[in-house]
């Protein structure tokens, strides 16, 4: 897998029309490190990370990457989002190939498929069609087509919401693994404050709306070396959620005040 890189904001402010959205926000990830980004609805979590990712231009202030890109990379800044995108009439195993078609020989499209599909436990799957698995699998296969791309920047935008409890602990285990494996720099929006301290190596809280930079939270011990058992992280998701609560109510209220 490729080695991560360097993602550094500098400044970075953004609006809609009228509407600021995020504010002065200055943030570094390091290579190989995860970035949780945290805070109520409506904070600017996915703007930020849609930002990161190129998909849009910060209204003032710079996104640059520093490091270098290795020679296997065929996409620095990969997306993995809370909807599968799968395509249904294709299988497993050509779904997770769409990303590397025109851009690798055969040969070597069908070793790099044959490695990610072993990294996420799907080989035996992969002639199934998306129809077929459960929502955790689809997410998976969605995560080893990101992976295959062996980018230096992973954008993950709340991969686990759209599952039910027991699937996502159980996925959230399988992150663990993957993510340590690939090595890769990741940024990963979440709701979840378990999965914020369970994944994050640095964790940074957002203010509501306009969202800026409200305290970053440092777990200097490996992914693997945590339990969701492990009392600190319990006292740091206790933290983060008096942190967020009155933010959180404010924002639920403003959405509810909202006109339709």
């Amino acid at each position: 897998m490729s080695q991560g890189i360097t993602l550094i904001l500098d400044q970075v402010s953004h609006a809609w029309g009228r509407l600021q959205v995020l504010d002065s926000v200055t943030l570094t990830a390091k290579p190989g490190e995860v970035m949780v980004l945290i805070g109520p609805s409506g904070c600017g979590k996915s703007t930020l990370l849609n930002i990161m990712g190129g998909l849009l231009p910060p209204s003032s202030g710079a996104v640059r990457t520093e490091g270098e890109i290795a020679g296997d990379c065929l996409n620095p800044l990969t997306y993995v989002f809370q909807d599968f995108c799968l395509l249904p009439w294709r299988s497993v195993e050509a779904n997770v190939a769409l990303v590397l078609e025109n851009r690798l020989t055969r040969q070597a499209r069908a070793e790099r498929v044959c490695e990610v599909l072993a990294l996420t436990n799907l080989t035996d799957f992969a002639d199934a069609f998306p129809k077929e698995l459960s929502g955790g699998m689809r997410q998976r296969v969605g995560i080893a087509r990101a992976l295959a791309v062996r980018p230096a920047c992973l954008l993950m935008d709340e991969p686990l919401s759209a599952l039910d409890a027991q699937t996502r602990d159980l996925l959230l285990e399988e992150f663990v693994t993957l993510i340590g494996r690939a090595a890769t720099t990741t940024i990963y929006v979440t709701h979840n404050l378990p999965e914020a301290v369970r994944l994050g190596q640095q964790i940074v809280v957002l203010s509501r709306r306009p969202g800026r930079v409200r305290e970053i939270f440092h777990i200097d011990r490996p992914l693997t070396g945590r339990s969701a058992d492990d009392s600190d992280l319990k006292d740091l998701e206790h933290t983060l959620w008096r942190l967020i609560r009155d933010d959180a109510a404010v924002a639920e209220r403003e959405r509810i005040d909202a006109p339709a």
